[in-house]
């Protein structure tokens, strides 16, 4: 079983297409089952309707699923599972603020800041009653592989700091209810975006402290967008509302499928056109640049 996961904060851009579609291919040209998961934990820039547009985005694109689910609609496994953390001594209460850490200065491997640990004495038993942040604690290296075999291991403490399992606004974080729900659904393979590639040893530290498999995970390039000469991942750019007034489904995934590696021209296809050759020899390895010029994408290559 695979899973395609995408934060509902906005609607489909090509990166999101790409991601969907590699996750999709990498399953059906196995014969296996893929999950779409909508992540809507945050209630800050999380709406039904942005759930809703994304699905049919990937609709519109070609794929289908197996299962459809909103992360949303897990809380009581996402707080059994914080249970269980407590009854092993893993959470504590932290108070730090982001611009606290910030000023740390202390590079994280995912690009951010590492936390230093400092509430690790704010030991709790019941984080319903904290009113901050819940973190867990995490001691010693993760030693794990990416299917390619990229080194994903990490001392998470030092590399990343311990990882937010509850936020300061109740929402429960990204890497719990990522592992809780792969766990819930059977999955098997993990197959995303390079920039979750730093993630990877905090979520296979909380699987293992809940008894949870631990997925293969394949990580695959990104799509990226030039502005000037700064280079920024291609999130929150132009969305499937717009490209649908451009583009065909079929000459949209004919691009990416140019861009990625698997068709040696951009002619239209459909997803299910490109099962039968699929292999991960193909996909291109570095990212890839595509501007949007307000009424065409243009792939500029490598980055």
């Amino acid at each position: 079983m695979n899973r395609f996961a995408p934060s509902t904060t906005g609607r489909a851009h090509p990166g999101t297409l790409l991601a969907a579609l590699l996750c999709w291919l990498d399953a059906r040209s196995r014969g296996a089952e893929v999950a779409l998961r909508m992540e809507d934990l945050d209630p800050q820039r999380c709406t039904p309707a942005l759930a809703t547009a994304m699905g049919e985005d990937l609709a519109w694109f070609g794929l289908d699923w197996d299962q459809v689910s909103v992360q949303s609609s897990h809380q009581a496994r996402y707080h059994a599972a914080l249970d269980r953390l407590a009854d092993a001594g893993l959470l504590y209460a932290c108070t730090c603020s982001r611009s606290r850490i910030k000023a740390l200065a202390r590079p994280a491997a995912d690009g951010g800041f590492a936390y230093d640990n400092a509430c690790r004495d704010a030991a709790v038993s019941d984080w319903r009653q904290v009113a901050g942040a819940v973190r867990m604690r995490l001691d010693g290296a993760i030693s794990i592989r990416d299917e390619d075999g990229t080194d994903l291991g990490q001392d998470v403490a030092v590399a990343m700091g311990d990882p937010v399992l509850r936020r300061r606004d109740g929402a429960v974080a990204y890497h719990l209810a990522s592992v809780v729900d792969d766990a819930a659904s059977g999955v098997t393979r993990v197959v995303r975006g390079r920039d979750l590639a730093a993630s990877t040893a905090i979520q296979v530290a909380v699987q293992r402290a809940l008894g949870l498999r631990t997925p293969v995970y394949r990580h695959h390039l990104l799509v990226l967008e030039r502005r000037g000469t700064k280079l920024a991942k291609f999130h929150g750019a132009v969305g499937a509302d717009v490209l649908c007034e451009h583009y065909g489904s079929a000459q949209l995934c004919g691009i990416l499928a140019h861009l990625s590696g698997l068709r040696d021209s951009a002619a239209a296809c459909h997803p299910h056109d490109l099962i039968a050759d699929f292999s991960w020899d193909r996909v291109r390895v570095r990212d890839q640049v595509l501007d949007w010029t307000g009424s065409d994408l243009v792939w500029g290559g490598d980055e």
